[in-house]
């Protein structure tokens, strides 16, 4: 049964503002409607498309700088960041990160993901990975956006060791899990290998 205009629409806007990254595919798959009918709904609120979404999530919440890498050192593209507590990239998968025969993604690009989100994470100028534990739950396909959400681990941190945990999905489904002890410098002395 198909929900009324105005309610869907103003379903619309909470789902948008609980998760501003659901492509218009997706919400048509959870409102029982059509991509276009998205669409509609989406100029008739106000709300702009995907694309615009995510650059006014990554002005808005970057106005912490990423100290240990470059912007362009980063895989996918960082919309969420809070310094040594948690961050959001999102990388869309193409041709040319999959196999040619299967159409999955190479691994080595989630990894690549995840493991510069849990270097971005870190408030300091030099954060290298030590060790990682890695599980790859589902294959990821061309043309999937991966969101890759990194939270910093204070209760298993020391005072030479941060852990970073991170998770990445595909609408919403769990394909990649992954656990970063890093090693990073501070401001007053420098941390033992």
């Amino acid at each position: 049964m198909r929900v009324p205009k105005r309610e869907r629409q103003r379903q619309l806007e909470i789902s948008l503002q609980q998760n501003p990254f659901l492509t218009d595919e997706e919400l048509s798959k959870q409102f029982n409607v059509s991509v276009q009918t998205i669409r509609l709904d989406r100029l008739e609120c106000g709300i702009p498309e995907l694309r615009e979404r995510l650059k006014t999530v990554a002005e808005r919440t970057l106005d912490a700088e990423v100290k240990s890498l470059q912007s362009d050192e980063v895989i996918g593209e960082i919309v969420d960041i809070e310094l040594d507590k948690r961050a959001i990239s999102i990388f869309d998968v193409t041709d040319d990160h999959v196999f040619r025969r299967s159409g999955i993604a190479r691994g080595h690009h989630l990894f690549a993901q995840a493991n510069s989100l849990a270097v971005a994470v870190l408030d300091d100028d030099l954060a290298l990975t030590v060790t990682s534990s890695l599980h790859f739950l589902k294959p990821v396909k061309s043309g999937d956006r991966v969101i890759a959400r990194a939270i910093v681990d204070k209760g298993r941190s020391t005072d030479k060791r941060t852990f970073v945990d991170v998770t990445s999905t595909v609408e919403n489904e769990t394909v990649f899990t992954g656990e970063f002890q890093m090693y990073h410098t501070t401001d007053d002395s420098r941390r033992k290998l």
